[in-house]
């Protein structure tokens, strides 16, 4: 007797949602084969239903509400893809759970503010909540760690989760073109979230950055504890002088497990041009994995748009129609453990650039701010004038950014700054 198939109720038919529409249409035998069982759409919700989506949904059930759509009886698997941390997307998810139906869903901010109770009820009700397609779009990174490298003790976790970011920091680079025409160039390309401090400001990136150090270290999602510094303080100075240092900047998400505590940063950082984080370019997204056993792992791919992340989502979707379970965040929610937040201490090169007043003794006076703080220099170039100032770059050896702070708080008292000075961590990959 052929396996039932498995039934999809799918709640928002934006890009993602059609991307879902399209493999399950296209693919329905190709999927069938691979989950053991057939995986079909039954009923579907969207708040306009007129709108053309370029996709046949005459044969879906239609709900204007997703809830609703979430307590069908003719749903086994509640797919979320509209977005948002409260309201609709919430709501229906919890009802689904309260249903008794699986979900799948691509949301980050849902998960990274309410993560920790939605896998508890799922849990306790013996379901699953998975979110591959949450996290770095098409790149199975969440699979990576809750599977491939569960017998690993995580060490470290970093990457670039941001494709808009990466796209804007890459353009400026390779056009010599200022942050706020890039900017502009990436909103009318439609790269842009409706809130584009979502993108620039680091915090779609540092919702992802949460979930996965979750997993890698066993604690209860924090976003709340990540630092988050944006892009949009990176000038086309810095991007050039970087470059002729030999670095590219990036926005930067990095997490690793210290004696303190939890250190969590979405922050703009140097990477060395010529390894894979600093090659990486336009919207691509990459994650870096690193554990005790297995060292260094480097997932490349895109991050977002139709395919990749409706495949992400249907890799969930096959996993759970061949019976696979795994616990949301790799352990059992209930034995997660609060994260010890901790500020970045671990000490790094930092770049710094700054503008002197063109007179003896200036960078001598800023040379002793650094050495009485304990931060010494590695490299020092003086660029051309510009009238009475001279503009200076500075890469130290490695430093704690207490120390660095320290040494920069002193600037001001010597009298030979003009402006204030831009410190940028490198990060060792």
């Amino acid at each position: 007797m052929p396996a039932a198939p498995l039934r999809l109720g799918l709640a928002g038919l934006g890009t993602v949602g059609i991307g879902v529409v399209k493999i399950v249409q296209a693919e329905a035998e190709l999927i069938a084969a691979r989950a053991g069982r057939p995986v079909a759409i039954t009923a579907v919700s969207a708040r306009d239903r007129s709108r053309n989506r370029d996709a046949d949904l005459s044969g879906y059930a239609w709900e204007t509400d997703p809830v609703a759509l979430a307590r069908r009886g003719d749903v086994d698997v509640f797919v979320e893809v509209m977005g948002g941390h409260e309201g609709a997307a919430k709501a229906a998810t919890e009802a689904a759970l309260a249903a008794g139906k699986h979900v799948v869903t691509a949301n980050k901010a849902l998960l990274a503010h309410h993560g920790q109770s939605l896998a508890e009820a799922a849990e306790a009700a013996g379901l699953s909540l998975r979110f591959e397609a949450a996290v770095a779009g098409g790149i199975p990174v969440i699979k990576a760690l809750t599977e491939g490298l569960a017998g690993n003790r995580m060490k470290r976790v970093m990457g670039v989760m941001n494709g808009t970011c990466n796209y804007i920091l890459t353009r400026m680079q390779s056009a010599g073109l200022p942050y706020d025409q890039v900017f502009e160039e990436a909103r009318s390309l439609g790269y842009l979230e409706a809130d584009p401090n979502l993108d620039v400001g680091g915090i779609d990136a540092g919702h992802k950055l949460s979930l996965l150090a979750a997993i890698a270290f066993g604690t209860r999602v924090a976003f709340d504890a990540v630092e988050l510094e944006g892009i949009g303080n990176v000038s086309i100075d810095d991007i050039r002088l970087a470059e002729d240092m030999g670095y590219r900047i990036k926005l930067l998400g990095v997490a690793q497990m210290t004696g303190r505590g939890l250190e969590q940063r979405m922050t703009p950082c140097l990477v060395p041009a010529d390894s894979p984080l600093g090659q990486l370019q336009g919207g691509t997204n990459m994650v870096v994995l690193e554990g005790d056993s297995v060292g260094q792992i480097v997932l490349r791919g895109p991050g977002a748009g139709m395919g990749p992340t409706a495949s992400a989502v249907m890799g969930d979707v096959i996993d759970l129609a061949r019976g696979f379970r795994v616990p949301t965040f790799g352990i059992p929610a209930a034995q997660l453990v609060p994260a010890q937040p901790a500020r970045a201490a671990t000490p790094a090169p930092y770049y710094l650039r700054m503008t002197l007043v063109d007179k003896p003794g200036a960078l001598a006076k800023i040379a002793t701010c650094l050495g009485d703080a304990g931060v010494s220099i590695d490299q020092m170039r003086q660029y051309g004038h510009e009238g009475a100032n001279a503009p200076v770059l500075i890469v130290t050896h490695k430093a704690a950014p207490d120390d660095l702070a320290h040494a920069m708080a002193r600037f001001a008292a010597t009298g030979v700054l003009t402006g204030a000075p831009v410190a940028i961590r490198i990060e060792e990959v």
